[in-house]
């Protein structure tokens, strides 16, 4: 494998440097290892933990705790005798917590080959003894400047998973019959914390928590399908609360649901000095594959939950294993144009695709209508209908027409509140509402087979200055494309920072608001097939310079 663009320079290139940044290698040796001779995750999450935090307190200037880890997909393994290059750096610092952005890669030394093992995004909190706010963060290039914007959906996307896994768990499924009782994958051991598994702060490493986490969750996973199983990914690390040097740490493991070729395990760590009360110190909930030996993950066998609380543990892990795939574009920021979305139902005619090339993210919505592709074109076209069937837009005011074909808008959208949804300006407890400077330019096909093409984009006009409480966004670049043969249209828009916080949700699997939006446009477009109005006559087929 070739050696992974980032960890190259062109000669006499200068490379800017992250002053965050961390980096630490370590080879691998028998000591690290597991049965198979691979690198032991739990040692992995250890290095992976102390590098992010040497990072973050290098730009908060003192101790820093781990809160949460999001999730970890596991690429590739490392073998005894290679070499892990672990590079932290924060991403972006918010009041008192800032993210932490791990990237693993594995070096062969002897066929100098080099290739990506996981990616991973670390939040810590400041140990301040006086108070006071981080400082900011300010990106200086092109790919820092992503990941500092996709650091505030991430962490809005942590604010909001409860929430969304309440939602899921609405739609309950039928247990599955004839199965291996849960309670006999039930793991439960107790570690003492002693000073080498402390930090300088004299609390238990995060890492370490990690590595007996992973530990105990093996071995659940080994007692159902009676084999060596392969931890593939993990879903979000909760830090609830310090341990300390002395503390006994109680680490309970137990398999929740077991799926086809995959299952989840819950990992509980809870801790007590003396006779004190339990205390609740992390969960995280892993997913292991059994694979034989041409390396094709096998059928595992049905779990049966515990009453109760295991019903429970069941029922949640098919909602998170619904949302693990559709999230991972936004935690990982890596995606091919493939459909994200699952079909909410059967008779479900809308389509989210995405794309990310040269690190910006496009997204596409196609639906079928029974509407004539010219009508469906004027329709569209006219943004001042566009407030009857999308709730995004909040109002649309024409500034001025500059040819048939080409108009000048003023678009205002509702504030983002938590969890995605849209706040209007008079309850506005989200953030500052947006306004857009558009230009709309409409376009007919040129010959025949080619669609009829709406396109919009951000323009800057002197007599419309940014207002004083609308924060101006921009649209880098959007429309609708609509084929006349199959009726079929598509939405296209190149997400900006100031469009993301209204789709982000819906690209990682937690909302279905652009579905209801589409349908809605689908449902509006009907209405008005046969209702032409006057001023909606087909525009010229010229082409001129306004077009973008």
């Amino acid at each position: 494998m070739s050696r992974p663009q980032d960890e190259l320079a062109e000669e006499g290139e200068e490379v800017f440097r992250n002053l965050t940044e961390v980096k630490k290698s370590q080879i691998v040796m028998p000591c690290h290892a597991n049965h198979r001779q691979e690198l032991s995750v739990g040692q992995l999450l250890k290095w992976m933990d102390s590098t992010a935090c040497l990072s973050a307190e290098r730009h908060a200037g003192c101790p820093c705790v781990t809160a949460s880890v999001d999730d970890i997909h596991f690429e590739h393994t490392i073998g005894v005798g290679q070499v892990v290059n672990i590079k932290a750096k924060v991403n972006r610092a918010f009041n008192t917590s800032m993210e932490v952005g791990i990237v693993v890669n594995c070096e062969d030394l002897f066929s100098d080959s080099h290739w990506r093992v996981c990616q991973a995004f670390a939040t810590f909190v400041t140990q301040r003894t006086t108070g006071g706010k981080l400082r900011p963060l300010v990106p200086c290039t092109q790919a820092e400047q992503v990941e500092h914007s996709l650091a505030a959906e991430r962490r809005r996307m942590r604010l909001v998973h409860a929430d969304i896994m309440k939602d899921l768990l609405t739609n309950r499924v039928q247990e599955a019959e004839k199965a291996v009782p849960a309670e006999r994958t039930q793991v439960e051991s107790v570690e003492l914390v002693l000073p080498p598994h402390a930090n300088h702060q004299v609390n238990t490493f995060g890492g370490q928590i990690m590595a007996w986490m992973e530990n105990v969750a093996t071995i659940a996973a080994s007692r159902l399908c009676n084999a060596h199983p392969t931890l593939r990914s993990i879903d979000m690390f909760h830090f609830r609360g310090p341990s300390q040097v002395g503390d006994r740490l109680v680490l309970k493991a137990i398999v929740n649901n077991a799926f086809k070729n995959s299952m989840e395990v819950g990992v509980c760590a809870e801790a007590y000095q003396g006779e004190e009360p339990l205390r609740h110190i992390n969960s995280a909930f892993m997913i292991f594959e059994v694979c034989d030996r041409d390396g094709k993950p096998c059928t595992l066998p049905k779990i049966q939950p515990e009453p109760l609380e295991g019903r429970r543990r069941y029922q949640e892990a098919i909602a998170r294993k619904k949302i693990r795939l559709d999230r991972k574009y936004i935690i990982s920021c890596k995606q091919t144009e493939v459909p994200l979305s699952v079909p909410w139902d059967l008779s479900n005619q809308v389509s989210l695709y995405t794309l990310e090339q040269k690190q910006v993210l496009s997204f596409k919505i196609e639906f079928e209508a029974d509407v004539p592709a010219e009508r469906a074109f004027m329709v569209l076209s006219d943004l001042g209908k566009r407030v009857e069937w999308d709730p995004n837009y909040e109002r649309c005011e024409l500034i001025r027409k500059v040819d048939d074909d080409d108009f000048l808008y003023r678009v205002v959208t509702p504030s983002i509140c938590r969890g995605g949804v849209s706040c209007s300006s008079s309850a506005n407890q989200g953030g500052m509402v947006q306004d857009f400077i558009l230009l709309a330019s409409r376009r007919p096909p040129c010959d025949s087979g080619d669609p009829y093409v709406i396109a919009l984009r951000s323009v800057t006009l002197p007599t419309h200055p940014p207002t004083e409480g609308y924060n101006r966004g921009e649209v880098l670049c959007a429309g609708f494309s609509i084929m006349e043969v199959s009726n079929t249209i598509s939405y296209f828009n190149q997400a900006s920072p100031e469009v993301l916080p209204y789709i982000s949700t819906d690209i990682a699997g937690l909302s279905s608001s652009f579905y209801s939006t589409f349908c809605t446009c689908s449902t509006f477009l009907q209405d008005n097939r046969d209702n032409p109005n006057p001023k909606d006559q087909p525009p010229s087929s010229t082409l001129n310079s306004t077009l973008l």
